[in-house]
C-alpha cells in the first residue's frame, strides 16, 4: 500500500494531543477537588458507570481519529482488476504444413474460422494486432480496435515456406513496444531485469498469442524469443495445432503464396493437391517451455471446437492487470463509524438518571372533589 499524500499523516498526531489534553484535564480535575463527608452519598447520586464502559468510547472515538487521518492521506492499494486497455497481438502460422486436412477442409482454413471469431467476440477497448509468420514475421495490422482491417487481413492470410516461431514473437514485442511506452523494443539493450510473480497482475496488460502447427525451422530460437518478452513482463501463451496423424496437404488457390512449398499454377478448378514440404510435427515441448518462461500457458488443440474454446478462454487467462487504486473512501467511511460511535456510547452510558414527573393529586372518594373541611 503506497500513499498520495504521506505529509498529511501529521494529522495523527492529534491523537497524542487529545490524550495529552485529556491527561492535563483529569490533573486538574484532581486539585480542584472538594472533600466531602461521604463518598457514598456522591456515588449513589451519579449513575453507574463500569471501567470498561469508560474506556470504550474513548477507543473508539481515537481509532476514528486515526482511521480518518489515514484517510485524508490518501492511501492507494494495489489490486487486481478487470484491464480495459489489453492489447493482444496474435500470431498465426501460414507454414505450408498448415495446408494438411487432417482437420477438414484444412488447418489454415479452420485456424482462420477462429481467428475471426475470436476477433469479433473481444469488447471494443481491447486492441488487436495481427502478425502472420511461415518463413518470416510480418505485422499485417497494427493493434487496433477497428476490427474490419483485422478481419480482412485473417481472410487474406497465404502459406509460405518455413516457420519461424522466434521471429514471430519479436515481431509482435516491437508491435507492443509502439504503443506502450512501459514495454522496450526488441532492440533496446535491458539492464538487469527479473522474472515477474505467478499470477496474471504481476504482467504488462499485453499479451502475445502464438498459433502454430510446427516447430521452428528458421531464426531466432523460439526460447530466447521467450526469455526477450519475460524481460519485458510480457506473457506468451502458445497453441499446438493439428492431430498426430497429418493427412495430404491441399489447399485452395487463395490460400497459397507465391512462395509456397506448391508454388504457383493450375490447381485444379481452384483445389490443389501434394505432399509439399512444411513441417508437420508440433514441437510441444519448445511450446510448452515458450509458455512457462514467459508466464503464459501452452494449449492443444486437435480439431476446430478445440481451438475455438482455447482462443474463447484466453481473456480470463489475461485479463487481469495490477493498478494502484485509490482507497482512501473506505478509510474515511470506518473513521466517521468508529467517531460516531464512540460519541454515541459516551453520551448513551453518561447519560443522568431519568426525571420522574409529579403524580397529580387525586380527590378523596366521597367528598365531591372537595377537600376535607380542618376542625
Amino acid at each position: 500500500m503506497s500513499l498520495s499524500w504521506p505529509w498529511a499523516l501529521l494529522a495523527v498526531l492529534a491523537v497524542p494531543l487529545l490524550l495529552t489534553a485529556r491527561w492535563w484535564l483529569n490533573r486538574r480535575r484532581k486539585r480542584a477537588a472538594v472533600t466531602v463527608s461521604s463518598i457514598a452519598l456522591i456515588r449513589a447520586a451519579l449513575p453507574g458507570r463500569t471501567a470498561w464502559r469508560r474506556k470504550i468510547p474513548v477507543y473508539l472515538f481515537l481509532a476514528g481519529l486515526l482511521a480518518l487521518a489515514g484517510g485524508v492521506a490518501r492511501p492507494q492499494a494495489s489490486v487486481s482488476v478487470p484491464s480495459n486497455d489489453t492489447t493482444i497481438l496474435l500470431a498465426i502460422d501460414v507454414s505450408g504444413s498448415m495446408c494438411n486436412t487432417d482437420i477438414a477442409p484444412n488447418r489454415l482454413a479452420v485456424a482462420v474460422d477462429a481467428a475471426r471469431e475470436f476477433v469479433e467476440a473481444q469488447e471494443g477497448g481491447t486492441r488487436i494486432g495481427l502478425v502472420a509468420f511461415s518463413g518470416i514475421a510480418g505485422l499485417l495490422v497494427a493493434p487496433t480496435t477497428d476490427k474490419a482491417p483485422l478481419l480482412k487481413a485473417i481472410d487474406d492470410l497465404k502459406t509460405g515456406r518455413g516457420t519461424a516461431i522466434g521471429q514471430a514473437i519479436l515481431t509482435s514485442i516491437d508491435a507492443i513496444a509502439e504503443i506502450n511506452p512501459e514495454v522496450a523494443g526488441t532492440g533496446a539493450e535491458l539492464g538487469e531485469t527479473t522474472t515477474p510473480g505467478g499470477t496474471p497482475a504481476d504482467y504488462q496488460p499485453d499479451t502475445i498469442v502464438v498459433l502454430t502447427d510446427g516447430s521452428n525451422t528458421t531464426g531466432v530460437d523460439p526460447v530466447t524469443a521467450a526469455e526477450q518478452a519475460a524481460a519485458r513482463r510480457l506473457r506468451v501463451y502458445t497453441i499446438g495445432f493439428g492431430t498426430t496423424e497429418p493427412q495430404q496437404m491441399i489447399c485452395t488457390a487463395d490460400q497459397i503464396g507465391g512462395d509456397s512449398a506448391f508454388g504457383g499454377g493450375n490447381f485444379g478448378g481452384g483445389l490443389g493437391g501434394g505432399r509439399g514440404g512444411g513441417n508437420r510435427e508440433i514441437d510441444e515441448e519448445a511450446l510448452t517451455q515458450v509458455a512457462d518462461l514467459s508466464g503464459g500457458r501452452y494449449f492443444k488443440a486437435e480439431d476446430a471446437e478445440q481451438l475455438t474454446d482455447v482462443l474463447a478462454d484466453l481473456p480470463r487467462e489475461f485479463g487481469l492487470t495490477r493498478r494502484d487504486v485509490e482507497i482512501s473512501a473506505w478509510f474515511l467511511l470506518l473513521g466517521t463509524l468508529l467517531v460516531t460511535a464512540g460519541v454515541t456510547l459516551s453520551l448513551w452510558w453518561n447519560r443522568g438518571p431519568a426525571i420522574r414527573r409529579p403524580q397529580p393529586v387525586q380527590p378523596i372518594s366521597g367528598t365531591g372533589g372537595k377537600a376535607p373541611e380542618s376542625r
